[in-house]
């Protein structure tokens, strides 16, 4: 697997997946280099992004990986690799998050993140089940 900072011609992948970006916060991405298309034997098959809270603090704001190329380690891949990258930029710490009724938990566990807290929305327009942070130290 390799992963590749997203370019324009990512864009219409990257917006089959991700219904929360539009034109101007793609073009952020591709600026600031924060996404990433995962790629398997040529094919697009998730995509990672990530920001930077507080000038000092990695956050995976989504990964998600194609139906088809599910249950294969290519999130933890990912993730390692992502990590990697953080880590050889100098930053000590990252954040990961989900949904509590979502699976991908376990992984970040596994992986070595811990809990470290949540938030709830309800009643907002932001409505959702509460959503998980995790930590790790790099």
């Amino acid at each position: 697997m390799e992963i590749k900072v997203v370019t324009d011609n990512d864009k219409k992948f990257v917006m089959s997946i991700d219904h929360h970006v539009d034109d101007t916060s793609y073009a952020n991405r591709v600026y600031t280099k924060s996404g990433y298309i995962l790629w398997e034997k040529g094919q697009r098959i998730g995509i990672l992004v990530h920001c930077i809270l507080w000038d000092h603090l990695p956050f995976i704001n989504l990964i998600y990986i194609k139906e088809e190329y599910r249950k294969r380690g290519f999130a933890k891949q990912a993730i390692l690799q992502w990590e990697n990258e953080m880590k050889g930029q100098g930053y000590k710490m990252a954040l990961i998050s989900t949904q509590v009724d979502e699976g991908s938990q376990h992984l970040y566990r596994k992986l070595g993140y811990i809990d470290c807290g949540g938030l709830l929305f309800n009643n907002t327009p932001l409505d959702q089940p509460m959503e998980i942070f995790f930590r790790k130290v790099l």
